[in-house]
């Protein structure tokens, strides 16, 4: 089963959608709610996992590669920190699951 879950930094559930099937993907999943087009609309950025990649500028997703120059590592650090609010997740803010 797939939910998508919008939480706060601090690990506050703001809204949950309904279920689709597991096989679908984060993204598409996202975007079949409009979560996607409705962070956009309010100017929202916000902190996903990489399922997310490709959503918009908008929202971040870790930084990718093995050779990640310093500041890449600790963004990714700093935010995956940011996401212990909610321990299921290792980023927490767009989508997750809690």
């Amino acid at each position: 089963m797939n939910l998508q879950v919008i939480a706060t930094p601090d690990g506050d559930i703001v809204w949950v959608s309904g279920p689709l099937p597991g096989a679908v993907h984060d993204l598409t999943a996202a975007r079949i709610w409009g979560i996607v087009r409705e962070l956009a609309a309010a100017g929202l950025i916000v902190l996903a996992d990489k399922g997310y990649t490709g959503a918009g500028d908008h929202v971040r997703t870790p930084y990718k590669g093995k050779n990640k120059p310093e500041s890449q590592k600790a963004a990714n650090t700093a935010a995956s920190e940011a996401g212990r609010a909610c321990p299921a997740t290792s980023w927490g803010a767009a989508a997750t699951r809690c």
